[in-house]
């Protein structure tokens, strides 16, 4: 089922890992926070099916890349291949400081909410368990990981169907359903691409795959089938639960709110039915800080492999787990609970994490063009990536205009990447007097690891 050796995953597991990671906070609490601008059914569910497809045409380039350039690390392998060092560089330090980090935290975060509601521990202490108990399961062995994200996975999908279905058989008491024609209006307006930061945040998990190819097995083959299967798949999930959601409530109880699953919940079975789904709920986005907690500390390692002031962080244990990776994230992200809220995480989050995303899409373009076209083929080439940079293009600039402050804070945070980056070219042989010294461009060394010369 699995394949190869028992170190590898094959593309059961890889696409459950996609799924996993795409399947979380999103999709039970951003409906709330696009209620508070949106009111058309139509320009909600357009939100969704624009946010799908965005994630596939990402997912096709992703699938390209990851076949062309394999070996662990996502964007911060690929853009330093394609641009620079420089600039993989700080993606690597987006995704050590804030990338997995927060969306663990956040993930853990809408769990603590959904718990606390029902038993005597705060929201914040629920979440901090959650985050020390997995990075605990995923600290030992591959198998362990793979097999506990699978089952996860499973239960979560079928939660999903659950109440996809409870929805739609069930006579709603009220219904947020508005098949007007006011979306034409609501799609112009600067509250639907800030809607729609939300809705990519929701699908943000879609190349998951991407950051651990050297762990699955036939990458050229499953790694295309786990990023294309599990995004098409989420899609399907996605507009048919918040559709469902839509029915069963009205806008009045959903806008604003951050458990809109467990309000569903509750309206549709009553406050004990209610508090059994939303403790399923609840359960089922361990499997999301699950699968950011097995894939995050890979591009942890792959940067300290190449850069010797993260050198500490690169040993792996016996079974080829990053485990001081694992830990270092688990502290970030526990940070973040406790300094930061929900929303702010979110948008601060997702306007460095959508910059590097867009510049990624862009690479398949100049790979192209450096290296000439072989092997596996993006569909829809060159739309599809062309359609995908128009859109986070797009996101980006509202994000600056409507929300600067969570902006400014994610470029902050880049420039201090950047010091750190000067920094580790200026003082490496402190900590790594073996690294070469000359030449002007990358280099491969026999681990396969890159190491940027003076």
């Amino acid at each position: 089922m699995f394949g190869g050796e028992e170190k590898k995953i094959g593309w059961v597991s890889a696409t459950a890992l996609v799924i996993a990671n795409m399947v979380g906070t999103g999709v039970f609490t951003s409906l709330g926070f696009q209620l508070q601008d949106l009111q058309s059914t139509g320009a909600v569910l357009g939100l969704w099916v624009i946010g799908g497809l965005v994630s596939l045409f990402g997912a096709f380039s992703y699938a390209e890349l990851g076949t062309k350039l394999p070996r662990s690390g996502g964007e911060y392998y690929f853009l330093s291949r394609i641009y620079h060092p420089f600039w993989g560089y700080l993606s690597g330090w987006v995704s050590l400081t804030v990338g997995f980090a927060a969306s663990v935290a956040l993930s853990a975060m809408a769990m603590g909410a959904y718990l606390s509601k029902m038993l005597p521990i705060s929201a914040a202490l629920l979440a901090i368990l959650a985050i020390l108990l997995l990075s605990l399961i995923h600290s030992v062995n591959i198998r362990q990981s793979r097999n506990f994200q699978n089952l996860f996975t499973a239960l979560k999908i079928l939660l999903i169907l659950f109440l996809i279905a409870a929805c739609f058989i069930l006579e709603p008491q009220a219904s947020a359903l508005n098949w007007n024609d006011a979306w034409l209006h609501e799609v112009q307006q600067p509250s639907f691409a800030i809607a729609l930061v939300f809705v990519v945040y929701a699908f943000s998990g879609w190349n998951a795959a991407a950051y651990i190819v050297e762990e699955i097995d036939e990458p050229s083959r499953n790694l295309p089938r786990a990023l294309i299967g599990g995004t098409l798949l989420v899609t399907i999930l996605y507009v048919l639960l918040q559709w469902a959601f839509l029915r069963q409530a009205s806008i009045g109880h959903l806008q604003g709110k951050l458990e809109v699953g467990q309000i569903v919940a509750e309206l549709m079975f009553g406050e004990k039915g209610g508090q059994l789904v939303s403790l399923f709920i609840a359960l089922l986005l361990v499997s999301s800080i699950s699968a950011m907690v097995w894939v995050g500390p890979r591009v942890v390692r792959a940067m300290a492999n190449d850069y010797s002031i993260w050198r500490f962080l690169a040993a792996d244990n016996l079974n080829g787990i990053p485990v001081k990776a694992v830990w270092l994230q688990a502290v970030i992200s526990i940070a973040m609970i406790l300094t930061g809220s929900f929303e702010q995480v979110l948008l601060y989050s997702g306007f460095v994490l959508q910059l590097f995303t867009t510049l990624t899409v862009a690479g398949v373009f100049i790979l192209r063009w450096k290296n000439g076209h072989s092997g596996y083929s993006s569909p829809a080439y060159p739309w599809a990536q062309l359609i995908f940079l128009l859109i986070s293009a797009w996101i980006l600039l509202y994000l600056l205009i409507d929300r600067p402050f969570e902006s400014l804070m994610g470029l902050s945070n880049l420039l201090v990447g950047a010091v750190s980056y000067w920094w580790s070219r200026r003082y490496r042989h402190f900590f790594t007097p073996t690294l070469e010294t000359t030449g002007s461009k990358l280099s491969k060394i026999k681990t396969g690891t890159l190491v940027e010369k003076d």
